[in-house]
C-alpha cells in the first residue's frame, strides 16, 4: 500500500520554507508568502509583515512636500542592511547622489521608540532584567551598528534621519543607478531592470536571492516621456510582470495630479500596495482642533491597497490614514488618528462607539 501524502491548497505554491528563511532580510508569511521589510517597522505591521516579495508597490506622492522620499529612503536602507541588490532610478542627474541622504540603522544603544516606557508605568522585572543586559552589552562594546538579534540581523530596523548610512553597506554590495533624464523613452529603463530582475530570479520551488527597485517620481515634468501615458502604463505592467517572476519587491512613487484621472484609475488597478501621502498644513486650526499631537505631525500615511497573494481573503485593517511622525526627531513612526475630545471630557478619544443596549439622550426605542 503506498503512503498517503499530504495534499496541499490549490492556491498556495509548494515554496521550499527552509531555503527562504535561510535569505538575510525575508520572512515568511502564511499561504506561502514570503516579506521584505519597508524599513519602517510600524507599516510593516500594518500591512501584515511588509511588502510582499514579487508585489508592485506604488506610492501617490503631495507636490508640496517630499514625504515620499522618507519611504524610499527606508527602504532602500533597509535592503542594504541586509546586502540585498538595490536598483534606483531618478530624473535627477546624478541619482547615485541620492545614496548619501539614506538614513543609517540606530545603534543598539540608542533607544528605540517602540521600547521606550510608558509614562506612570511601573517597570516590570523583565525591564529590569533588559536594562542589566543593555548595560553589559554597552560595557563589551559591541563595534557593530546593525541591530541584531540571535546574531542575526533584524527583520526591520529603525532608522536615524539624522545620522547618514556608513560606508560599509555600500562596499560590496549590488548598487544601480539610473537617471530618468538620459533616455527618451522608458525602453533603457525597462531593459536595466529586466537585466536587475534576470539575476535575482526564483522558482517556484526555491528563492536563491531577494531585491529591490526603487523609481522616484515616474511621471516628473524633467523626464521627456511624461506626456506619455501609454508608454509609462506599458512600463508599469512590464515591470510588474517582471517583478512576479522574481524575487524582488518595485516601489514606484508619481505625482497624481499629472496623471489623467482615466490612466490614474489603471495605474492604482496594477498596484498591488496603494500608499499615499500628503502634507499637514503648518497653520490649520480647525484640523488642529479635530487631532491630537497636531504639532507633531509631519503628514499624513493612507493605505488603499494591500497585496493579498496566494489567498482569496481580503485585507481588513483596523485603520487606513495614520500620521507620520518623527520621534525625538530622529526615527519615523506611524500612529493612528485620534480626534480630539469635542466637549473636554477625558478618556479615550478613538475607537469608542456606542451601542443599543447602552443609555440615550433621545429616549428609549420603541419596538
Amino acid at each position: 500500500m503506498a503512503s498517503s501524502r499530504p495534499r496541499g491548497s490549490s492556491f498556495s505554491r509548494n515554496i521550499s520554507s527552509a531555503a527562504t528563511s535561510q535569505i538575510p532580510g525575508v520572512k515568511l508569511g502564511p499561504n506561502g508568502t514570503s516579506f521584505l521589510s519597508s524599513g519602517i517597522p510600524d507599516l510593516d505591521q500594518i500591512l501584515g509583515g511588509g511588502f510582499t516579495l514579487g508585489s508592485l508597490v506604488m506610492v501617490m506622492e503631495d507636490p508640496e512636500a517630499p514625504h515620499h522620499m522618507l519611504l524610499l529612503r527606508n527602504f532602500m536602507s533597509q535592503g542594504l542592511v541586509h546586502k540585498q541588490p538595490l536598483l534606483y532610478a531618478s530624473p535627477e542627474r546624478d541619482p547615485r547622489g541620492f545614496l548619501g541622504t539614506l538614513p543609517s540603522p540606530m545603534a543598539s544603544k540608542d533607544e528605540k521608540p517602540h521600547e521606550r516606557q510608558k509614562p506612570h508605568e511601573r517597570p516590570t522585572e523583565q525591564d529590569s532584567n533588559l536594562r542589566i543586559a543593555w548595560q553589559y552589552k554597552k560595557y563589551l562594546g559591541e563595534q557593530n551598528s546593525e541591530v541584531q538579534r540571535g546574531g542575526k540581523a533584524e527583520y526591520c530596523n529603525d532608522f536615524d534621519v539624522r545620522k547618514p548610512l556608513e560606508r560599509h553597506f555600500y562596499s560590496g554590495q549590488r548598487v544601480d543607478c539610473i537617471s530618468l533624464r538620459d533616455s527618451p523613452n522608458l525602453v533603457p529603463v525597462l531593459e536595466r531592470c529586466s537585466a536587475f530582475s534576470s539575476q535575482i530570479s526564483k522558482s517556484d520551488s526555491n528563492i536563491t536571492c531577494a531585491g529591490r527597485i526603487a523609481i522616484q517620481s515616474l511621471c516628473s515634468p524633467q523626464c521627456d516621456f511624461s506626456d506619455k501615458e501609454w508608454d509609462m502604463l506599458s512600463f508599469i505592467r512590464s515591470l510588474k510582470g517582471m517583478v512576479r517572476s522574481s524575487g524582488a519587491v518595485a516601489v514606484i512613487s508619481f505625482p497624481p495630479s499629472l496623471v489623467s484621472p482615466t490612466f490614474l484609475k489603471r495605474w492604482q488597478h496594477l498596484a498591488d500596495t496603494l500608499i499615499s501621502v500628503k502634507a499637514i498644513p503648518d497653520e490649520d486650526k480647525e484640523l488642529a482642533k479635530l487631532l491630537t499631537g497636531y504639532q507633531d505631525m509631519l503628514g499624513l500615511l493612507s493605505v488603499h491597497k494591500v497585496a493579498r497573494m496566494n489567498t482569496q481573503v481580503p485585507a481588513i485593517l483596523e485603520a487606513t490614514t495614520f500620521s507620520m511622525k518623527l520621534r525625538k526627531r530622529r526615527a519615523l513612526i506611524l500612529e493612528c488618528l485620534n480626534q480630539a475630545p469635542v466637549d473636554g471630557s477625558s478618556g479615550s478619544s478613538y475607537g469608542t462607539s456606542s451601542s443599543c443596549s447602552g443609555s440615550s439622550k433621545t429616549g428609549n426605542l420603541d419596538f
